[in-house]
Order: structure tokens, then sequence, then C-alpha cells
């Protein structure tokens, strides 16, 4: 079972994804931490070639060996990353990466281009919006502070240079299932997403009973 879960920033790609990793046993990829990591390889001066990101059972993101997990989620990286994600031979390397994560068994892998690059022969897409407002408020929760309105400007810029990028641009795929997540309680967009993995199950379950 491959699960896509794509999305803009703070759309809540990570919640859902951890809760369906958790409620069907799945391995939980944050591929957004991977750019996050190289984008703090080359703060470091590490080289792109020098690079190696592994992702442990507990998510925890090794860079060359280090354990960087804490120290990922900054306003500083979070726009070094989408320009870093820019870059045709980082993305090359890290979805060779995350295909090959996904190839080992079965995942729930979130990001911005899962469904339409890395995998897109997932069982289950979904893509996930959200106001901007939304968005910075659950950025200000994450991070437990920030102004508001810097955050709403961040992340348009964000979305924009995401969405007009010429490699693998935001969108979702073609196939994808759309949750609108404003104004909806949690529990209810991960009933949603899980109702579409039940369904999925049921219909492979199905399959190999009446395969001839």
């Amino acid at each position: 079972m491959k699960i896509a879960i794509d999305g803009s920033a703070a759309s809540g790609k990570t919640t859902l994804g951890r809760a369906l990793a958790e409620q069907f046993h799945l391995r939980f990829v944050e591929t957004g931490k991977m750019y996050r990591a190289v984008a703090l390889a080359f703060d470091r001066g590490i080289e792109l070639s020098q690079i190696d990101i592994q992702v442990t059972q507990g998510e925890r993101f090794l860079l060359n060996g280090v354990d960087v997990t804490d120290v990922l989620h900054t306003r500083d990286l979070d726009e070094k990353s989408s320009k870093v994600a820019t870059r045709s031979e980082v993305r090359e390397r890290l979805v060779e990466l995350q295909r090959n994560i996904a190839d080992r068994g079965d995942v729930v892998m979130e990001g911005r281009d899962i469904g339409t690059v890395v995998l897109p022969d997932a069982d289950i897409k979904i893509y996930l919006e959200a106001s901007t407002g939304e968005r910075a408020r659950r950025r200000i929760d994450q991070r437990g502070e920030g102004d508001l309105r810097k955050i709403e400007q961040e992340l348009i810029s964000r979305d924009k240079r995401d969405s007009e990028r010429a490699i693998a641009p935001l969108k979702p795929a073609a196939d994808a299932t759309i949750i609108k997540t404003d104004q909806k309680p949690l529990k209810e967009v991960i009933s949603e997403a899980s109702n579409l993995v039940r369904d999925r199950l049921e219909d492979v379950a199905w399959a190999a009973e009446n395969r001839d």
C-alpha cells in the first residue's frame, strides 16, 4: 500500500500522514524534511555529492550520521528548502531516495509532488487545501510564536514559487482526492482520508478473492 499526500505548506499533511500511518501500520515519510536537511547541509558547507540522509523507523532524520531532526523546522529553512527544491540535481537525488524507501514496504509519504512525480503509481493520492490565513495560524501554533501577517506573506510567496517552478510544480495529481481542511476538525479530516484507505483495501481484497 502506497499513500501519497500532497499540499501546500501548513495544510495539515504531516498530521494526517502520521495518523494514517499509525492507524494502518504503515511507515511514514515526511519528505519536506529531506529538503530541509539538504538546505542545512549547504549551510554547513557540505557538497551535494557528500550528502547522505537517512530516516529512522522513529522518524529521526540523520544528516551524514548526525541527528538533525530537532533543528529542521525554522523560518530560515522554510525559505531555503523551497529554493533548494527548485534545483534539478537535488530533486533527482531525493526522488531516487524516496522511491527506494517506498519500494521497501508499505508507506505513507507526504510532500508537494508525491502523487505527481515521486509515486505516480500510489494506491491513494490525497491533496490537502487550506486558506492562507488558516495555514498561518497553524504555523504559529506549531512554532509557539510569530506575526500572523508576516507569516501569511511568507506563505503566499512560497505558494507562488512552488506553483510556478519549472520542476514538479505544486499541483494535485489528476486522480487525487482533494480535501479542504478549513473550518474542519482534524478528526473529520482523518476520518475522510481513512475511509479512502479502507475502500481501497476492500477493493484489493475483493480483487484477490475473485482473481481467476
